[in-house]
Protein backbone atom coordinates (compact mmCIF):
# COMPACT_ATOMS: atom_id res chain seq x y z
CA UNK A 1 0.00 0.00 0.00
CA UNK A 2 1.42 3.28 -0.72
CA UNK A 3 1.86 6.27 1.49
CA UNK A 4 -0.96 8.15 0.26
CA UNK A 5 -3.03 5.78 0.67
CA UNK A 6 -2.20 5.67 4.52
CA UNK A 7 -2.62 9.23 4.24
CA UNK A 8 -5.09 10.95 6.51
CA UNK A 9 -7.51 13.47 4.75
CA UNK A 10 -6.06 16.39 6.96
CA UNK A 11 -2.51 15.46 5.69
CA UNK A 12 -1.06 16.98 2.60
CA UNK A 13 -1.22 14.53 -0.59
CA UNK A 14 1.87 15.45 -2.85
CA UNK A 15 -0.91 14.43 -5.96
CA UNK A 16 -2.55 17.48 -4.18
CA UNK A 17 0.22 20.03 -3.75
CA UNK A 18 -0.20 23.87 -5.10
CA UNK A 19 2.76 23.10 -6.80
CA UNK A 20 5.52 24.77 -7.44
CA UNK A 21 6.50 28.77 -8.57
CA UNK A 22 8.07 27.13 -11.92
CA UNK A 23 5.88 24.37 -13.36
CA UNK A 24 7.86 20.87 -14.38
CA UNK A 25 6.68 17.37 -15.30
CA UNK A 26 6.58 14.96 -12.32
CA UNK A 27 9.10 12.69 -11.89
CA UNK A 28 8.62 8.95 -12.59
CA UNK A 29 9.63 7.52 -9.38
CA UNK A 30 9.52 9.94 -6.72
CA UNK A 31 6.82 12.41 -4.84
CA UNK A 32 6.89 15.65 -5.40
CA UNK A 33 7.84 15.96 -1.32
CA UNK A 34 10.31 13.66 -2.29
CA UNK A 35 11.95 15.42 -4.83
CA UNK A 36 11.91 18.31 -2.37
CA UNK A 37 14.01 16.63 0.39
CA UNK A 38 16.85 15.53 -2.32
CA UNK A 39 16.98 18.70 -3.85
CA UNK A 40 17.67 20.01 0.17
CA UNK A 41 19.66 17.45 0.61
CA UNK A 42 22.19 18.45 -2.09
CA UNK A 43 22.26 22.04 -1.83
CA UNK A 44 25.29 24.16 -1.05
CA UNK A 45 23.60 25.65 1.81
CA UNK A 46 22.45 22.24 3.92
CA UNK A 47 26.39 20.79 3.65
CA UNK A 48 27.66 24.46 5.37
CA UNK A 49 25.13 23.49 8.31
CA UNK A 50 28.00 21.57 9.39
CA UNK A 51 30.18 24.27 10.28
CA UNK A 52 27.47 26.12 11.67
CA UNK A 53 27.17 26.96 15.35
CA UNK A 54 24.02 25.47 17.37
CA UNK A 55 24.91 26.40 21.14
CA UNK A 56 28.68 26.06 21.23
CA UNK A 57 31.06 27.10 18.33
CA UNK A 58 31.87 24.64 15.92
CA UNK A 59 35.92 24.81 16.82
CA UNK A 60 35.09 24.14 20.35
CA UNK A 61 34.11 20.53 20.26
CA UNK A 62 33.78 17.81 17.94
CA UNK A 63 31.13 16.47 19.62
CA UNK A 64 28.34 19.23 20.41
CA UNK A 65 26.01 19.86 18.29
CA UNK A 66 25.78 21.90 14.94
CA UNK A 67 23.29 23.14 12.57
CA UNK A 68 23.78 19.90 10.22
CA UNK A 69 23.01 17.42 13.26
CA UNK A 70 20.32 19.51 14.80
CA UNK A 71 18.45 19.43 11.39
CA UNK A 72 18.89 15.45 11.14
CA UNK A 73 17.55 14.86 14.83
CA UNK A 74 14.59 17.14 14.37
CA UNK A 75 13.65 15.20 11.15
CA UNK A 76 14.14 12.57 12.87
CA UNK A 77 11.34 13.11 15.61
CA UNK A 78 8.92 14.53 12.73
CA UNK A 79 9.05 11.51 10.95
CA UNK A 80 8.15 9.41 14.35
CA UNK A 81 5.71 11.62 15.09
CA UNK A 82 3.93 12.37 11.58
CA UNK A 83 3.88 8.15 11.24
CA UNK A 84 1.53 8.01 14.40
CA UNK A 85 -0.30 10.49 13.30
CA UNK A 86 -0.80 9.60 9.20
CA UNK A 87 0.14 13.09 7.99
CA UNK A 88 2.86 13.08 5.49
CA UNK A 89 6.56 12.13 6.20
CA UNK A 90 8.44 12.71 3.87
CA UNK A 91 6.92 16.59 3.75
CA UNK A 92 7.87 16.52 7.46
CA UNK A 93 11.70 15.55 6.54
CA UNK A 94 11.84 18.24 4.12
CA UNK A 95 11.01 20.85 6.28
CA UNK A 96 12.46 19.73 8.89
CA UNK A 97 16.08 19.48 7.13
CA UNK A 98 15.37 22.76 5.63
CA UNK A 99 14.43 24.76 9.03
CA UNK A 100 17.63 26.05 9.08
CA UNK A 101 19.16 26.61 5.69
CA UNK A 102 19.12 30.70 6.60
CA UNK A 103 20.66 30.40 9.47
CA UNK A 104 23.92 32.58 10.27
CA UNK A 105 27.22 31.82 11.62
CA UNK A 106 27.35 32.05 15.20
CA UNK A 107 23.73 30.75 16.15
CA UNK A 108 21.42 33.39 17.78
CA UNK A 109 24.26 35.55 18.32
CA UNK A 110 25.16 35.85 14.62
CA UNK A 111 21.54 36.34 14.12
CA UNK A 112 20.89 38.97 16.08
CA UNK A 113 24.07 40.89 15.42
CA UNK A 114 22.70 40.73 11.32
CA UNK A 115 19.30 41.94 12.18
CA UNK A 116 20.77 44.91 13.61
CA UNK A 117 23.17 45.88 10.77
CA UNK A 118 20.21 45.41 8.48
CA UNK A 119 18.12 47.80 10.81
CA UNK A 120 17.59 50.53 8.05
CA UNK A 121 17.58 47.99 5.39
CA UNK A 122 14.42 45.53 6.51
CA UNK A 123 15.69 44.19 8.62
CA UNK A 124 17.06 40.22 8.88
CA UNK A 125 14.91 37.64 10.00
CA UNK A 126 16.64 33.84 9.65
CA UNK A 127 13.16 32.15 8.71
CA UNK A 128 12.54 34.32 5.57
CA UNK A 129 16.38 33.97 4.84
CA UNK A 130 15.52 29.93 4.74
CA UNK A 131 13.39 30.79 2.48
CA UNK A 132 15.45 33.49 0.89
CA UNK A 133 18.05 30.72 0.45
CA UNK A 134 15.75 28.05 -1.92
CA UNK A 135 13.55 30.88 -3.61
CA UNK A 136 16.40 33.00 -4.75
CA UNK A 137 19.96 31.91 -3.63
CA UNK A 138 20.29 28.27 -4.50
CA UNK A 139 22.09 28.62 -8.02
CA UNK A 140 21.68 24.89 -9.22
CA UNK A 141 19.50 25.61 -12.74
CA UNK A 142 19.81 27.29 -15.40
CA UNK A 143 16.04 28.67 -16.19
CA UNK A 144 15.72 30.06 -12.76
CA UNK A 145 17.40 30.91 -9.41
CA UNK A 146 17.00 28.88 -6.59
CA UNK A 147 15.79 25.44 -6.20
CA UNK A 148 11.86 25.77 -7.27
CA UNK A 149 9.92 24.08 -3.94
CA UNK A 150 6.80 23.05 -3.83
CA UNK A 151 4.14 25.89 -2.12
CA UNK A 152 4.25 23.00 0.55
CA UNK A 153 7.73 23.10 1.95
CA UNK A 154 8.08 26.47 1.25
CA UNK A 155 5.16 27.07 3.71
CA UNK A 156 6.40 24.64 6.39
CA UNK A 157 10.37 26.75 6.21
CA UNK A 158 8.58 30.31 6.92
CA UNK A 159 8.10 29.38 10.56
CA UNK A 160 7.70 32.97 11.54
CA UNK A 161 7.60 36.37 9.35
CA UNK A 162 6.89 40.00 10.30
CA UNK A 163 3.80 41.45 8.66
CA UNK A 164 5.82 43.85 6.86
CA UNK A 165 7.69 40.95 5.20
CA UNK A 166 4.36 39.28 4.83
CA UNK A 167 2.76 42.12 3.04
CA UNK A 168 5.43 42.49 0.93
CA UNK A 169 6.01 38.68 0.41
CA UNK A 170 1.88 38.93 -0.89
CA UNK A 171 2.51 41.92 -3.24
CA UNK A 172 5.03 39.88 -4.87
CA UNK A 173 3.30 36.19 -4.88
CA UNK A 174 -0.25 37.42 -4.27
CA UNK A 175 -1.67 34.01 -2.14
CA UNK A 176 1.32 32.96 -1.83
CA UNK A 177 3.33 31.71 1.61
CA UNK A 178 2.95 35.15 3.22
CA UNK A 179 -0.66 34.89 3.30
CA UNK A 180 -1.33 32.86 6.20
CA UNK A 181 0.57 35.75 8.55
CA UNK A 182 -1.96 38.13 7.41
CA UNK A 183 -4.73 36.33 7.66
CA UNK A 184 -4.10 34.79 10.73
CA UNK A 185 -4.19 30.92 9.38
CA UNK A 186 -2.37 28.18 10.49
CA UNK A 187 0.21 26.50 8.30
CA UNK A 188 -0.09 22.77 7.48
CA UNK A 189 0.15 20.09 10.27
CA UNK A 190 3.01 18.70 8.51
CA UNK A 191 4.49 22.14 9.44
CA UNK A 192 3.59 22.18 12.34
CA UNK A 193 5.09 19.27 13.67
CA UNK A 194 8.17 20.64 12.61
CA UNK A 195 7.58 23.90 14.59
CA UNK A 196 7.29 21.42 17.65
CA UNK A 197 9.67 18.76 16.66
CA UNK A 198 12.38 21.33 16.13
CA UNK A 199 11.64 22.57 20.04
CA UNK A 200 11.84 19.34 21.55
CA UNK A 201 14.97 18.16 19.64
CA UNK A 202 16.97 21.43 20.98
CA UNK A 203 15.66 21.13 24.43
CA UNK A 204 17.07 17.44 24.91
CA UNK A 205 20.26 18.13 22.75
CA UNK A 206 20.84 21.74 24.41
CA UNK A 207 20.71 19.29 28.11
CA UNK A 208 23.42 16.71 26.71
CA UNK A 209 25.92 19.19 25.47
CA UNK A 210 25.74 21.98 28.65
CA UNK A 211 26.46 18.78 30.53
CA UNK A 212 29.09 17.46 28.46
CA UNK A 213 31.08 21.11 27.88
CA UNK A 214 30.81 21.41 31.51
CA UNK A 215 28.45 24.32 32.16
CA UNK A 216 25.66 22.91 33.49
CA UNK A 217 25.58 19.88 35.33
CA UNK A 218 23.13 16.71 36.35
CA UNK A 219 22.76 18.03 39.86
CA UNK A 220 21.25 21.23 38.52
CA UNK A 221 18.92 19.56 36.04
CA UNK A 222 17.38 18.05 39.34
CA UNK A 223 15.96 20.59 39.82
CA UNK A 224 13.68 21.11 36.51
CA UNK A 225 11.26 18.83 37.33
CA UNK A 226 10.86 17.24 33.93
CA UNK A 227 14.37 15.92 33.89
CA UNK A 228 13.97 14.95 37.27
CA UNK A 229 11.23 12.87 36.68
CA UNK A 230 12.99 10.82 34.21
CA UNK A 231 15.95 10.83 36.13
CA UNK A 232 14.48 8.82 38.61
CA UNK A 233 12.76 7.15 36.56
CA UNK A 234 16.27 5.41 35.18
CA UNK A 235 17.43 4.97 38.41
CA UNK A 236 14.49 2.97 39.65
CA UNK A 237 14.99 0.83 36.09
CA UNK A 238 18.73 -0.02 36.45
CA UNK A 239 20.87 0.74 40.09
CA UNK A 240 23.86 0.39 38.65
CA UNK A 241 23.22 4.05 37.20
CA UNK A 242 24.28 5.00 40.74
CA UNK A 243 27.59 4.88 39.95
CA UNK A 244 29.48 7.69 39.33
CA UNK A 245 31.20 5.77 36.74
CA UNK A 246 27.56 5.76 35.12
CA UNK A 247 26.63 8.98 35.08
CA UNK A 248 26.81 9.54 30.93
CA UNK A 249 24.63 6.47 30.72
CA UNK A 250 22.56 8.11 33.37
CA UNK A 251 22.41 11.24 31.18
CA UNK A 252 21.74 9.66 28.06
CA UNK A 253 18.76 7.34 29.66
CA UNK A 254 17.42 10.10 31.05
CA UNK A 255 17.43 11.84 27.84
CA UNK A 256 16.01 9.18 25.98
CA UNK A 257 13.00 8.51 28.45
CA UNK A 258 11.82 12.38 28.44
CA UNK A 259 12.30 12.59 24.42
CA UNK A 260 9.75 9.08 24.41
CA UNK A 261 7.29 10.76 26.58
CA UNK A 262 7.16 13.96 25.15
CA UNK A 263 6.62 12.24 21.82
CA UNK A 264 3.74 10.16 23.02
CA UNK A 265 2.19 13.37 24.89
CA UNK A 266 2.31 15.38 21.10
CA UNK A 267 0.69 12.18 19.75
CA UNK A 268 -2.07 11.78 22.35
CA UNK A 269 -2.53 15.98 22.42
CA UNK A 270 -2.68 16.43 18.90
CA UNK A 271 -5.09 13.45 18.59
CA UNK A 272 -7.38 15.05 21.20
CA UNK A 273 -7.45 18.05 19.05
CA UNK A 274 -7.92 16.49 15.71
CA UNK A 275 -11.02 14.98 17.39
CA UNK A 276 -12.40 17.72 19.20
CA UNK A 277 -11.90 20.59 15.43
CA UNK A 278 -12.40 17.18 13.43
CA UNK A 279 -10.49 19.19 10.04
CA UNK A 280 -11.42 16.77 6.87
CA UNK A 281 -8.98 18.81 4.63
CA UNK A 282 -5.57 20.81 4.67
CA UNK A 283 -7.69 24.20 4.41
CA UNK A 284 -9.95 23.20 7.38
CA UNK A 285 -6.74 22.63 9.16
CA UNK A 286 -5.20 26.23 7.83
CA UNK A 287 -8.38 27.71 9.14
CA UNK A 288 -8.40 26.42 12.60
CA UNK A 289 -6.19 26.81 15.92
CA UNK A 290 -2.59 25.31 16.01
CA UNK A 291 -3.54 21.58 16.81
CA UNK A 292 -0.22 20.22 16.68
CA UNK A 293 0.88 20.80 19.83
CA UNK A 294 1.65 19.22 23.66
CA UNK A 295 -0.90 18.59 26.38
CA UNK A 296 -1.42 21.59 29.26
CA UNK A 297 1.00 19.85 31.71
CA UNK A 298 3.70 18.79 29.57
CA UNK A 299 4.49 22.02 27.72
CA UNK A 300 4.70 23.78 31.10
CA UNK A 301 7.09 21.41 32.22
CA UNK A 302 9.19 21.88 28.71
CA UNK A 303 8.84 25.54 29.31
CA UNK A 304 10.49 25.36 32.93
CA UNK A 305 13.00 23.61 31.07
CA UNK A 306 13.67 26.15 28.68
CA UNK A 307 14.01 28.39 30.81
CA UNK A 308 16.30 26.81 32.70
CA UNK A 309 18.63 26.25 29.57
CA UNK A 310 18.10 29.85 29.12
CA UNK A 311 19.50 30.98 32.43
CA UNK A 312 22.17 28.57 33.00
CA UNK A 313 23.51 27.59 29.71
CA UNK A 314 22.56 30.75 27.22
CA UNK A 315 23.57 32.84 29.48
CA UNK A 316 26.27 31.77 31.13
CA UNK A 317 29.20 33.43 31.09
CA UNK A 318 31.53 31.65 29.26
CA UNK A 319 28.63 31.22 26.29
CA UNK A 320 28.28 35.06 26.30
CA UNK A 321 32.05 36.10 26.29
CA UNK A 322 32.07 33.76 23.21
CA UNK A 323 28.84 34.98 21.62
CA UNK A 324 29.90 38.76 22.28
CA UNK A 325 32.99 38.20 20.28
CA UNK A 326 30.80 36.38 17.64
CA UNK A 327 29.11 39.51 17.29
CA UNK A 328 31.51 41.25 16.74
CA UNK A 329 33.08 39.63 13.49
CA UNK A 330 29.71 39.95 11.86
CA UNK A 331 29.02 43.68 12.65
CA UNK A 332 32.79 44.36 11.46
CA UNK A 333 32.09 42.10 8.25
CA UNK A 334 28.88 43.62 7.61
CA UNK A 335 30.83 47.41 7.75
CA UNK A 336 33.59 46.72 5.96
CA UNK A 337 31.93 44.67 2.84
CA UNK A 338 29.42 47.80 2.87
CA UNK A 339 31.88 50.23 2.71
CA UNK A 340 34.06 48.18 0.83
CA UNK A 341 32.34 46.14 -1.68
CA UNK A 342 35.42 44.85 -3.76
CA UNK A 343 36.00 42.80 -0.86
CA UNK A 344 33.64 40.95 -1.53
CA UNK A 345 33.72 37.68 -4.22
CA UNK A 346 33.42 38.82 -7.60
CA UNK A 347 29.91 38.03 -8.16
CA UNK A 348 28.91 39.34 -4.74
CA UNK A 349 30.89 42.46 -5.39
CA UNK A 350 29.58 43.54 -8.60
CA UNK A 351 25.78 42.81 -7.44
CA UNK A 352 26.46 44.96 -5.01
CA UNK A 353 27.72 47.69 -6.82
CA UNK A 354 25.10 47.97 -9.42
CA UNK A 355 22.44 49.35 -6.92
CA UNK A 356 21.68 51.57 -4.39
CA UNK A 357 22.21 51.10 -0.20
CA UNK A 358 19.58 49.04 -0.08
CA UNK A 359 20.71 46.46 -2.73
CA UNK A 360 24.27 46.45 -1.17
CA UNK A 361 23.18 45.78 1.95
CA UNK A 362 21.32 42.99 1.33
CA UNK A 363 23.97 41.42 -1.11
CA UNK A 364 26.05 41.70 2.15
CA UNK A 365 23.58 40.08 4.47
CA UNK A 366 23.13 37.38 2.28
CA UNK A 367 27.07 36.74 1.80
CA UNK A 368 27.59 36.68 5.67
CA UNK A 369 24.65 34.68 6.40
CA UNK A 370 25.68 31.90 3.96
CA UNK A 371 28.91 31.63 5.97
CA UNK A 372 30.52 28.97 8.13
CA UNK A 373 31.78 29.60 11.82
CA UNK A 374 35.39 29.18 10.74
CA UNK A 375 35.22 30.67 7.13
CA UNK A 376 33.42 33.90 8.97
CA UNK A 377 36.51 33.94 11.47
CA UNK A 378 38.99 33.71 8.74
CA UNK A 379 37.26 36.26 6.49
CA UNK A 380 37.26 38.29 9.50
CA UNK A 381 41.08 37.86 10.86
CA UNK A 382 41.97 38.81 7.09
CA UNK A 383 40.09 42.44 6.40
CA UNK A 384 40.90 43.48 9.93
CA UNK A 385 44.32 41.44 10.96
CA UNK A 386 42.58 40.20 14.18
CA UNK A 387 41.51 37.08 15.24
CA UNK A 388 38.72 36.91 17.66
CA UNK A 389 37.70 33.52 17.87
CA UNK A 390 40.16 30.03 17.61
CA UNK A 391 40.36 28.28 14.51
Amino acid sequence: MSQNAELAPYACDPALSRGRRYAQPPAPTRSEFQRDRDRIVHSTAFRRLVYKTQVFLNHEGDLFRTRLTHSLEVAQLGRSIARSLRLNEDLVETVCLAHDLGHTPFGHAGQDALNECMQDYGGFEHNLQSLRVVDTLEERYPDYNGINLTFETREGILKHCSRRNAELMEQREPGGVGERFLRGWQPSLEAQLCNLADEIAYNAHDVDDGVRSGLISIEQLCAVPLFERYRQQALAADASLHAPAEQRRLLNETIRRMLSDQVYDVIDATTAALTEHTPCSVDDVRRAPALVGFSAPMRAESLALKQFLFRELYRHPQVTETMGLAQRVVRELFDVYFQSPHELPAAQATDAQRGDTLKRARVVSDFIAGMTDRYAGREHERLTGQRLLNP
